[in-house]
């Protein structure tokens, strides 16, 4: 988090504030929060902005000379815009870029800073340092199937592979699989062709659904609510909770990097998937079926 309705939704809020506007001065609290030396951001002051655009997990601000300041905001970073001259704040200021007309502010809350900036000359080099996976908005149905199939994974994590489809995370994967009624374990390659279609339609309506659900609640104003877990998901952050279509309790997978959200009786025909920690500790116990569970009236649910 950010992915990419909270990003389009930052670039859209961004191009009427920035676009043509000069920059006059970058501010920045923490050293490792720049990732280039060359050039350094000081030769941007003065600088008009050309365009802002979304790319992958990326916003890529564009200054005249062919220069390009591209921020990726990780999972704790976020945009604030503020009246001109705006303090960076305390512990989760990591910078601050100031327009005539209002001050950009970059934070990150927490103690692993991950949020990153370059600054690049050149459009052949944006090109190599942006990731190849193709535009889920904007790719045709074949590119989309070729994408998916192109190496045999679950489908969690061909959605989350930026190799292979930008901007898409861990909170959405989890939306998508459940509107498209496929388990998060699938094997891309065992999906037959209606399933890749529907897959398709699933990505595209639950990334547009939320583009214009952020839209909404941002109006005129820069984007506040950007956060993973939201009363309103279907099932990402929504652990125990009921099923928004069939009213089963969401279940949930912890790994190593993160987690997975489903539904046992809209995605896996009932069965109540394996996790690694909870499995190991219940062994018999763990129960096989989303009815077992609810005939037991585990803490699981």
């Amino acid at each position: 988090m950010p992915e990419l309705p909270e990003l389009t939704v930052y670039a859209e809020a961004l191009r009427p504030r920035v676009v043509g506007r000069e920059l006059q001065s970058a501010r920045v609290r923490h050293p490792f929060f720049v990732r280039t030396a060359e050039p350094p951001l000081s030769s941007i002051e003065g600088s008009v902005v050309v365009a802002v655009d979304r790319r992958g997990k990326r916003i890529v601000i564009e200054l005249e000379g062919e220069r390009y300041l591209i921020m990726h905001l990780m999972l704790a970073g976020r945009l604030r815009w503020r009246e001109h001259g705006a303090s960076i704040p305390g512990k989760a200021g990591l910078a601050a870029f100031d327009f005539p007309n209002g001050t950009l502010l970059v934070t990150e809350h927490g103690s692993h800073k991950r949020a990153s900036l370059h600054l690049i000359e050149g459009a052949d080099t944006l090109s190599r340092l942006l990731p190849d996976g193709i535009d889920p908005l904007s790719a045709a149905p074949d590119e989309f199937r070729a994408a998916i199939t192109a190496e045999n994974h679950t489908l969690k994590r061909a959605l989350t592979d930026q190799r292979l489809i930008a901007g898409i995370g861990n909170t959405y994967s989890d939306e998508i699989l459940h509107r498209a009624r496929l388990s998060p374990f699938r094997q891309t390659g065992q999906l037959s062709d209606d399933e890749l279609e529907g897959l398709r339609r699933a990505t595209r309506e639950t990334l547009e659904h939320w583009i214009d659900v952020l839209r909404t609640e941002a109006g005129d104003s820069f984007p506040e609510k950007v956060d993973a877990i939201r009363p309103d998901r279907a099932v990402h952050g929504r652990h125990r909770q009921p099923c928004p279509v069939c009213g089963a309790p969401v279940q949930r997978i912890v790994y190593a990097r993160g987690e997975c959200n489903y539904c046992a009786r809209c995605q896996t025909g009932g069965k109540v998937l394996s996790d690694r920690a909870m499995s190991r500790l219940l062994k018999d116990d763990w129960p096989s079926t989303i009815d077992e569970l609810e005939e037991r009236g585990t803490g699981l649910r």
